[in-house]
């Protein structure tokens, strides 16, 4: 009996310890002077790889700054809050392997940015696109796997964010596998009140990760090829920290973007 209480004191501390390590929204952390890199880690994407992944430069009060998004329709981005919570226009570029080649690119303004407020979610009206091979749409999934949490599996994220903590220029778009992990899992890193029913976590051994450049950009599973998460955050450790990364997950917005955009899978 005493090593039965032992035990149940053990299994309660755990549950109830303090998270280890907080979190940051990859285009805040410390940077050199000009937008920079990839995924860390990643590998060089080919050209068409990724359709829907769309770079954003965004204008704010002050400057500009740089995040992802995907195209999930004919007018329609879906990004990170965090990105265009200040912007004053958003410049969305199509079809770019090379970051600064994009094949065109579209000016839109604030009239344009719907943030979600009370998530790390956004949507970008844009100007009607046609689909080929280098500029498409990336499928949400259907409300059939609105509670599927897609522990274990494989997906992919794929942007201009840095290649390393503090790296240098940025050049062509970099994709990486992350494996996504369960939440209760990543709750002991960053805690429940971080990791939320509204998030995706993934691991991210030896350094694999997304960084600085990234935010707002796609969490895509191989099986199915469907967007299920956006970029929010990644350890305040740095990307190489081998802690997990967040995205907010595509599923609990289910509703909100349909009720936006019209977009729906049944």
């Amino acid at each position: 009996m005493k090593l039965f209480v032992a035990c149940l004191a053990l299994a309660i501390a755990a549950a109830t310890a303090a998270p280890t390590d907080s979190v940051v929204h990859p285009k805040d952390l410390p940077k050199p002077n000009k937008i920079e890199g990839r995924i860390t880690n990643g590998n060089p994407a080919y050209e068409g790889q990724a359709p829907y992944t769309v770079g954003l430069s965004i204008n704010i009060p002050g400057g500009t700054t740089w995040c992802g998004g995907s195209i999930i329709g004919h007018t329609w981005v879906l990004t990170a809050e965090h990105c265009t919570s200040n912007a004053e226009a958003v410049g969305v570029h199509f079809g770019a392997t090379w970051r600064t080649n994009s094949i065109f690119t579209h000016w839109v303004g604030r009239n344009d940015i719907i943030n979600h407020h009370a998530a790390d979610i956004a949507l970008i009206r844009i100007p009607h696109v046609d689909f080929w091979d280098l500029v498409n749409k990336v499928e949400l999934p259907s409300y059939n796997e609105r509670y599927n949490d897609f522990n274990g599996w494989w997906s992919f994220a794929c942007g201009w964010g840095r290649t390393y903590d503090n790296s240098g220029l940025p050049d062509w778009m970099q994709c990486v596998d992350l494996q996504v992990m369960p939440n209760h899992e990543c709750q002991q890193t960053y805690g429940s009140s971080v990791v939320g029913d509204n998030i995706v976590c993934v691991r991210t051994p030896e350094g694999k990760s997304t960084c600085s450049g990234d935010s707002g950009g796609p969490l895509v599973i191989h099986e199915g090829k469907k967007l299920i998460g956006v970029t929010n955050w990644v350890s305040s450790a740095g990307c190489q920290s081998g802690h997990p990364s967040g995205f907010q997950r595509v599923t609990y917005h289910l509703d909100w973007i349909r009720d936006i955009t019209g977009i729906a899978y049944y």
